[in-house]
């Protein structure tokens, strides 16, 4: 009984399964890696196409659309790829009565009666087995990314290593289709997406490992608050890595197309640590600047003594500019900046000569003096006699 059965059912299969086929991709999203071929069965209600989902008949037609690859597989494994879009006939499968190539080379008897011997052996099966799936060669956009705990980002400007949370978005893209298949989706699956929780949390814990080794690679440059804007040179960084995201083109066939970092926040010890940080360095800032106001009026203290204690009256007393304070001597309101000749190291007329241009540049000293006020006119000529030795 079960050998008319296994008769029957050959005969059967072989009439459903002589028309031609006509495939194209299934639905993509924007994280589908792999869809299955989807076999055209009826058009506007007329139609009724509805042979065996592994048989592929001479004659059929597969439309690759754009950015796409077509794999055609086999029991064998994969048996082609086409990566151009357009439409192609396949020639690689059971004959049909309805191919005129094969009508020419085996006639219609012959077709038939081949292929329902051969399938009453198998128990009214064929045993061919022929599939089409379609890869997205497209980018995968908005695949989200988010630290579970704190990362360490070592940064030079705080001198510590801070504790931050990244959260953000990737996008990839299949760079060798082939290699993706083999390596990275399940064997025998024909529908693959990012969105399956163990294919995104392969991808996603590498792209970490790999964010955090190339964030620090950063660090001696880039001050923590500056990585957002640094997302280049990070996604650079992961592809020239040697492990992890960096080899994904040649483990999965992937590769990373870009970055996008959203936010980047502290965890409660580094906000604080920072917090402490920019308190003492404005502390520091503002003592700096009460020092050296407290310094200028010092020496200007001192200065303003020592004209008193040489006789240049109450002008003395003023706050004098910087640039004529810093030119005198507080120890005995001299112009530090006049030369002064050592004793028996010159000759004479080389002595004259010094003297006369300290002499010149006393009295030049002195007018500015007067010219800024800080001399009468009285005492102004009192010191010109004085230098002059009149």
């Amino acid at each position: 009984m079960g050998i008319i059965d296994a008769a029957f059912d050959s005969i059967g299969g072989v009439f459903s399964d002589q028309w031609k086929d006509v495939i194209t991709a299934g639905h993509f999203d924007e994280h589908t890696l792999v869809t299955p071929g989807v076999r055209r069965n009826s058009q506007n209600g007329r139609g009724g196409n509805y042979g065996a989902e592994d048989i592929l008949s001479n004659g059929s037609i597969i439309y690759v659309p754009e950015n796409t690859a077509a794999f055609v597989f086999s029991q064998a494994g994969i048996e082609q790829v086409i990566t151009t879009p357009g439409g192609y006939e396949y020639r690689n499968g059971q004959a049909s009565v309805f191919d005129e190539k094969d009508r020419a080379e085996g006639g219609l008897g012959k077709i038939f009666v081949q292929q329902a011997a051969e399938r009453i052996d198998f128990g009214g099966m064929s045993p061919d087995s022929k599939r089409v799936a379609f890869v997205n060669l497209r980018e995968l956009r908005g695949i989200r990314f988010g630290t579970h705990g704190p990362l360490a980002y070592n940064d030079l400007y705080y001198g510590a290593d801070l504790e931050i949370y990244a959260y953000g978005m990737m996008s990839v893209r299949v760079c060798n289709p082939t290699l993706a298949i083999c390596n990275f989706v399940p064997a025998n699956c024909s529908s693959y997406s990012l969105d399956d929780p163990r294919a995104r949390r392969q991808l996603t814990g590498e792209f970490l490992t790999s964010f955090v080794a190339a964030a620090n690679a950063l660090s001696s440059t880039y001050r923590v608050s500056q990585l957002p804007s640094q997302t280049v040179a990070l996604g650079e960084k992961i592809r020239e890595g040697s492990d992890n995201a960096g080899t994904w083109p040649t483990r999965y066939g992937l590769e990373l197309v870009s970055v996008a970092i959203e936010n980047i926040e502290f965890s409660e010890q580094s906000r604080e640590l920072v917090r402490q940080f920019s308190e003492k360095r404005m502390g520091v800032r503002a003592y700096e600047d009460v020092s050296q106001r407290a310094a200028d009026i010092s020496a200007q203290q001192l200065i303003a003594q020592g004209v008193r204690d040489n006789g240049l009256g109450d002008g003395g007393a003023m706050v004098f500019g910087m640039n004529l304070a810093g030119s005198l001597d507080p120890r005995n309101a001299s112009f530090a900046g006049a030369p002064a000749a050592a004793e028996g190291a010159q000759p004479k007329g080389e002595q004259d000569k010094s003297s006369i241009d300290s002499q010149v540049e006393t009295l030049k000293k002195l007018k500015e003096l007067l010219d800024a006020g800080i001399l009468t006119q009285e005492e102004f000529d009192a010191k010109k006699r004085q230098v002059l030795g009149l």
